[in-house]
Formats: C-alpha cells, sequence, structure tokens
C-alpha cells in the first residue's frame, strides 16, 4: 500500500502545474532558508570511505551540526538553467586546518551556483544539479570554496515555492577552508508581478456600418447599403422619379415605370401626352383633347375660322361658297319686282316670278341664307311706317316659306323710314325709298 501511495504522489508531482506561470524560465526570486553546517560527516568519510559511514550510521546527527540562516536570490536564464546567489551565517568554532578556537564566532558565507534543472518550470516538482563557487570569512581568516551538490524545487503557488538543498563544500583555499556538507529548506517569493500573458486579440474587423459587404473606409455611403460599383452607394436615381438608373432609360428626366423610367410620350409633339391626346400621331389642340381643329366640309378651313362649317368654300369668303354675280343679280331684281297693295302689306302677283326664281336659288342651295329688309317713305307716323316694313317684310318670308324655303334660313326685319334711300320731299325719292332688300349670304 505504501508503494502504491508513493508511486501516485511521485506521479502527481511530475505532472504539469495547472496554475503554474505560463513561462517556462524560472522569474526572480528571493528566498529565506534554514541551514546546516556538517563538518563531521565528510571528515568520516575522508578518514574510512562512505560506504562504510553510511553501513555504521556514523553520519553526524543533526546536534552535533551547526544550524543557520541564509538569503538566496534565484534567476532563471534558460528553461533548464538557474542561477542562484546566496548569503548565510552561522555561529561555530570553525575546524580550521593547523587551527583551533576556543570558541563560537561568526561565519559568514557567500556563494554563486549554476543549477542545472530536470524539468522545467511548468512542473511542480523540479529536481536539480547544483555547482557553483563561495567564499567566507571566519573572524580575520577568508577561504574560497567550491559547492555541489542537488536540490529539489517545489511550486505550490504561483508566487512562491519550496527549496531543498544538499551540497558538499570543496575547499579551495585548503589553509582556512575545510570539507563540509550543508543542508538547507526554505521558501522563495516572486519579485515583481507575475508576468502576465500576452494575450494577442485577433484584429477587429473594419468597420461596415451598413452591412452591405464593403467597409466604411471605402464606402462613400456607409450609412446606406449599396453596391461595390457605385462605391458603396445605392443605384442612384440621378432624377429622383423613383425608377434607378439602371432601369430607368430616361435617367435624366422624371418619369413613370410603365414608360421605363420616361415621361408619357407625346408621339405627335403637340404638347399633349398621348395617354390624354385623341389624335396621338397628329398634333392638335387642348381643347380638341389633342386632335386638330376639325375641318368638317374640308375646305383647308378649320371649323373654328369656317363661317360655313358643312359647306366647303375659299379661305378668302371665310371658307364659304363664293356667290355667283348672276345669281346676285336674279335676287336684286327680284328684290326691285317686289310689289305691294298700296298702304298694305298684301304682295301683289307681279312679285311672284322673282320670288319663285329666289325660292329655286335656296333650295339650289341649302347653307344658303337670306335676309330680308323692308323700307318705307316717311309718309305717315314712324310707328305705322315701323309696323308696315316689318309686315312687308315678314310678307316676303312667308311666301318663300310656302315655297319650301325653310323658315330658319330667312331672316325678315323692317327698318322703316330710317334708312332711306333717296329724298323723301321727292316723289321719284320717296318711290325709291319704298323698297324691299333680299340678301343671300351663307354666314351671318
Amino acid at each position: 500500500m505504501k508503494k502504491i501511495l508513493s508511486a501516485l504522489i511521485a506521479l502527481y508531482l511530475l505532472v504539469p502545474a495547472a496554475n503554474a506561470q505560463d513561462d517556462e524560465i524560472r522569474p526572480k526570486a528571493l528566498g529565506v532558508s534554514f541551514f546546516l553546517n556538517d563538518f563531521i560527516s565528510p571528515e568520516r568519510i575522508r578518514t574510512t570511505s562512505l560506504s562504510q559511514v553510511l553501513s555504521n550510521k556514523k553520519m553526524a546527527k543533526i546536534k552535533e551540526m551547526s544550524p543557520g540562516l541564509a538569503v538566496t536570490y534565484f534567476k532563471g536564464i534558460r528553461k533548464h538553467i538557474d542561477i542562484a546567489a546566496s548569503l548565510g551565517a552561522t555561529f561555530l568554532r570553525y575546524p580550521m586546518p593547523n587551527k583551533s578556537f576556543a570558541d563560537n564566532n561568526l561565519l559568514l558565507e557567500g556563494n554563486a551556483t549554476v543549477n542545472l534543472k530536470m524539468t522545467t518550470e511548468k512542473y511542480w516538482v523540479q529536481p536539480y544539479i547544483i555547482a557553483g563557487v563561495g567564499a567566507h570569512k571566519y573572524r580575520s581568516y577568508y577561504g574560497a570554496f567550491m559547492p555541489v551538490g542537488l536540490g529539489l524545487k517545489v511550486n505550490f503557488l504561483d508566487e512562491a515555492h519550496l527549496f531543498v538543498t544538499s551540497t558538499y563544500r570543496v575547499p579551495i583555499t585548503n589553509e582556512t577552508a575545510n570539507y563540509h556538507l550543508q543542508h538547507s529548506i526554505g521558501i522563495a517569493g516572486r519579485l515583481g508581478k507575475k508576468k502576465e500573458p500576452v494575450v494577442i486579440e485577433p484584429p477587429k474587423p473594419p468597420a461596415d456600418t451598413d452591412k452591405d459587404g464593403i467597409i466604411d473606409s471605402l464606402d462613400k455611403c456607409p450609412t446606406v447599403p449599396g453596391l461595390a460599383k457605385y462605391e458603396g452607394c445605392p443605384i442612384p436615381d440621378t432624377d429622383k422619379d423613383g425608377i434607378n438608373d439602371e432601369e430607368d432609360k430616361c435617367p435624366t428626366v422624371p418619369g413613370l415605370a410603365r414608360y421605363q423610367g420616361c415621361p408619357i410620350p407625346d408621339t405627335d409633339k403637340d404638347g399633349i401626352n398621348d395617354e390624354e391626346d385623341k389624335c396621338p400621331t397628329v398634333a392638335g389642340v387642348a381643347r380638341y383633347q389633342g386632335c386638330p381643329v376639325p375641318d368638317t366640309d374640308g375646305d383647308g378651313v378649320n371649323d373654328e375660322e369656317d363661317k360655313c362649317v358643312t359647306i366647303p368654300g375659299p379661305k378668302e369668303n371665310f371658307g364659304c361658297p363664293v356667290i355667283s354675280e348672276e345669281v346676285k343679280q336674279k335676287v336684286n331684281m327680284a328684290a326691285k319686282n317686289i310689289l305691294f297693295v298700296t298702304g298694305s302689306a298684301k304682295l301683289q302677283s307681279k312679285s311672284f316670278k322673282g320670288l319663285n326664281e329666289v325660292a329655286q336659288i335656296m333650295k339650289d342651295n341649302p347653307g344658303m341664307s337670306l335676309n330680308i329688309d323692308g323700307h318705307t317713305d316717311n309718309v305717315g307716323s314712324d310707328e305705322k311706317n315701323q309696323v308696315l316694313s316689318d309686315n312687308r317684310a315678314n310678307a316676303v318670308k312667308a311666301y318663300l316659306i310656302s315655297k319650301g324655303v325653310e323658315e330658319s334660313r330667312i331672316t325678315a326685319t323692317g327698318y322703316g323710314e330710317t334708312k332711306p334711300i333717296a329724298d323723301n320731299k321727292t316723289a321719284a325719292g320717296r318711290q325709291q325709298n319704298r323698297r324691299s332688300e333680299l340678301t343671300l349670304s351663307y354666314y351671318k
């Protein structure tokens, strides 16, 4: 059971320390140790042999050794190499060769050693070999020696460790130094703060505020997702019509999606877009919903300027036919031959022939209008003359209507004695003023 327990302890001590320092090189440390100087055992070994001393148990007892205290400085220089410097003091009668001292005196010893370690700092237990040089002062005598031996370091805390050494001190100055063993045990603490492991933070990814895959330093629109070919900006919409330039066939002019970003077309360039233009391929005007001003009779004069919209005529006559001189003469002749019974509006039969010709002219020219003006002389009162002229003009109108002329085409107006064409003081002049005038026209 003891063997199993010993094996487990040994295995545990050789396992790397879980909380040991990360660096495998020993940190600087300062320790205090208790030691025992043994001058007796080396003398017995030299006079007999080591095996006999061990077999006969002739090694010096603790009470035969000289106790002392030491301060030691440690520093690692390689994973497996440490250096140490120690200064110790003890009171004893030094067995200096060829000299004898009556009482105890202070022995000061200092040495510097190299410790060759079998394991690195990451293990709990570190056995090592010691070799170095040292010097002492006893009373007024100085001596030198060479310490060699073994040591054991046990890391039980990150900040402190236990160390145990046993060295054999071989004299260099034989007159003032003597062989002896020194056994020590002590504890050392780290000097300075523990070296923290260097944590190298992974480099932070470049900022991409708008998450568009283009880092802010290269993104001309870092807060708005965009595309690489636009340096991180969205696809532009130059004309601000809601259709990006890549899909807009008119990128600088606002338009509609159904026209691929272009405005509603105006094919005939009349200022009225095709959606509102009833004649999209022919230039027109707004009041005709994009169509030209109509020309109903096709005479080249549009209806707005044509006084005879349904009857072709030259532009010089406002789009109406020109009444021939022959027709005008027939009508004027008919007008001169309109006769009434004296003082009344009754037509004489001599009037019928001419009026029949006028009626026929009207029927042959359905777009033609006729104005009938009645006039009197100044005989009688103004009121009677006005009534008489009205009645006579209307009598002519009634006759023509009876011959098949539409009433809407005839206008009858009496002017009484207001428009004389001759002097009413003479009989001949009064006869001329008593007249009927017929005027043909295609417009009023």
